[in-house]
């Protein structure tokens, strides 16, 4: 059942990234580099730390009853998400911050577009993330309270805010009108949403499956993690800020998890 609690939680991330999005009307300039990769980090560090407490510890915690084997949804789920990225990246043709060579099949698409669907394949494991969530504590089958729910759709749309802002600003930056470049930010956060109803709607035909999706998310956003954001923080003139940004975004999502749940 779809309560007015579960679709806060599912807006709650598409906030974060408008918000995020509008700073193209508050900001002359695009971003820095070096505050580019701290806002990179930041995003990384909330989705590793998303991925262990919000959902790989509660997918094995679902699957005590299998005693050793406790380990095998959690196992399996992972790799299947690890591997639905990467079925999604070689599928749909993309182009990350910074970079000059498209990735996915060749296409005739503008460079903004593709940035944009870069933006938008990194934002379908977070709403995935935030819906399998939310299933998981409507269902009451996975040990999730409320406020553990709330602390992911918090830590999700926090990331968002600085995703927002990068996808929006480059946009500018390229010669979209501050309008365009924000509306683009905002669609590259409209497919959370919906793809965490998604999530939620399947969940609630195979509950069984849940330690599955939880951990299924969690493949997903690491894969993002690695692929995409480490590299992004990382090129370039060596610095350590990307590092530490990461470690403040895990520290932030470990503690709002632990102090919400």
């Amino acid at each position: 059942m779809i309560t007015r609690e579960i679709i806060i939680g599912l807006i709650i991330p598409f906030i974060g990234t408008s918000a995020g999005g509008a700073c193209v009307f508050f900001m002359k300039r695009g971003l820095d580099i070096n505050v580019q990769k701290a806002l990179t980090g930041f995003a990384a560090g909330v989705m590793v730390a998303a991925s262990v407490w919000s959902l790989i510890i509660p997918s094995m915690e679902q699957s005590n009853g299998m005693g050793r084997l406790a380990f095998l949804p959690a196992f399996a789920g992972f790799w299947i998400g690890v591997l639905f990225l990467l079925a999604l990246d070689n599928l749909i043709p993309h182009l990350h911050l910074n970079a000059e060579q498209a990735e996915g099949p060749a296409s005739h698409l503008a460079r903004t577009t593709m940035m944009v669907l870069a933006v938008v394949l990194h934002n379908i494991p977070e709403g995935m993330a935030v819906g399998v969530v939310y299933a998981g504590y409507a269902t009451g089958s996975a040990e999730i309270t409320a406020g553990g729910a709330l602390a992911l759709s918090l830590g999700i749309a926090i990331q968002n805010f600085p995703e927002g802002a990068i996808i929006s600003m480059p946009l500018y930056a390229a010669g979209k009108s501050k309008m365009r470049s924000f509306a683009d930010g905002v669609l590259s956060g409209a497919v959370e949403p919906v793809a965490g109803l998604l999530t939620i709607l399947a969940a609630a035909v195979i509950v069984p499956a849940m330690p599955y999706l939880l951990s299924f998310a969690a493949g997903a956003m690491i894969y993002v993690v690695v692929e995409e954001l480490i590299p992004e923080m990382a090129e370039g003139e060596h610095s350590h800020i990307g590092v530490l940004l990461f470690a403040a975004g895990f520290t932030v999502m470990m503690a709002l998890d632990v102090a919400l749940g």
